[in-house]
């Protein structure tokens, strides 16, 4: 009998909203036992899951599994290159971009036959200054948006649409010099986007051509717009056509070198991080191996009208729910200063006895 394969599961206890207890007791019922011996372990601060995957990897594991986001996702998978460790992915975030572009199920039952399957291919990986990327980087709006959805103190794609919508009208765009195989151009720009995968999370593509083992980035720049073209870039964020608007640039390449006028924030996986005016984004070919699908549905790589329209309607769903929800609470701030108010000059107002 064929020895089992050892498989750690890794969960970020507070990614998501699933109930980790319930996804540990899908894994207890529906991991193939037969092939597989299984491990649980928790992560109780950040970078922890880096530490924990690291020591599987020393150990020989065939897996190592990210349950959560893609930040979870991102401190599992930069212990796992340049090892023969694979990365296994149950999605728990409120993107998933990686596993969204890898075409993995986004519920834990569908995600787990996926492990079960055991089939692995190898993938590029990105680095940031150095720094680790796995799905997308970049510099300007989305890092932006990226560094104030951190300090918001909760999560979930509504608070980070809040927080676009509310950062959109200050934020102004930047000049960047970019150098690439030995030429020099000078961009302004409101994003420049790295892509390795095709997108965000949330079916966002930011770069809907990119291919996760070509060996390229695939950088977007997205130039000054006025806020009444908004709507159709959010369209073609979301309709996988972004690359043809006029206010888009794009290409690709091995290696990119970013300069701006000052520090500032860039993200890697949509985790922000502050670095000087240089910024050096590089592709490493076929560092990492991931478990994947056996079989990769072409529908789901080029989603027909139905599932376009699908995508946008959810996604300006998403932002009218967030307006909406912002002009109550300023409605009501106003209204309890409004009452106040009344109070305090009813008071002055009594007469005296």
């Amino acid at each position: 009998m064929e020895e089992r394969k050892k498989i750690a599961f890794i969960i970020n206890p507070i990614s998501g909203t699933q109930s980790k207890a319930a996804i540990v007791k899908q894994v207890d019922e529906l991991l193939d036992k037969e092939r597989f011996e299984a491990e649980i372990a928790y992560t109780e601060y950040a970078g922890h899951a880096t530490q924990l995957a690291a020591e599987r990897a020393e150990r020989g594991y065939f897996a190592v599994v990210a349950v959560g986001g893609d930040g979870t996702i991102n401190e599992i998978a930069r212990s796992l290159v340049h090892t023969q460790t694979a990365l296994g992915i149950i999605p728990c975030g409120s993107g998933n971009g990686l596993a969204r572009h890898l075409q993995i199920p986004m519920e834990v039952k569908g995600a787990l036959q996926v492990i079960n399957g055991a089939k692995c291919a190898e993938i590029d990986y990105g680095k940031i200054n150095e720094v680790p990327f796995f799905c997308t980087c970049g510099v300007g709006f989305d890092a932006f948006v990226s560094l104030k959805f951190s300090q918001a103190g909760k999560r979930g794609p509504l608070t980070y649409l809040e927080k676009m919508l509310q950062e959109s009208l200050r934020y102004k765009p930047e000049t960047y010099e970019l150098e690439m195989d030995g030429i020099s151009s000078h961009y302004q720009a409101f994003v420049i986007a790295c892509g390795n995968a095709s997108q965000y999370g949330n079916n966002a593509y930011i770069a809907p051509h990119a291919s996760l083992s070509d060996g390229l980035l695939d950088v977007t720049i997205l130039e000054p717009f006025s806020m009444i073209e908004a709507p159709s870039l959010a369209f073609q964020l979301f309709n996988r056509s972004i690359d043809q608007n006029s206010h888009v640039k794009s290409f690709r390449c091995r290696s990119l070198r970013i300069l701006r006028k000052a520090p500032g924030v860039v993200h890697f996986d949509g985790d922000p991080m502050t670095t000087g005016e240089v910024v050096e984004v590089k592709i490493l070919p076929k560092e990492l191996r991931v478990i994947v699908p056996s079989e990769v549905k072409k529908s789901a790589l080029v989603p027909n009208v139905f599932q376009r329209a699908q995508d946008y309607i959810s996604g300006l769903k998403q932002i009218n729910d967030a307006i909406v929800e912002d002009i109550a609470q300023t409605n009501r701030r106003l209204f309890d200063k409004g009452r106040d108010q009344i109070k305090k000059l009813t008071k002055k107002e009594k007469p005296n006895p």
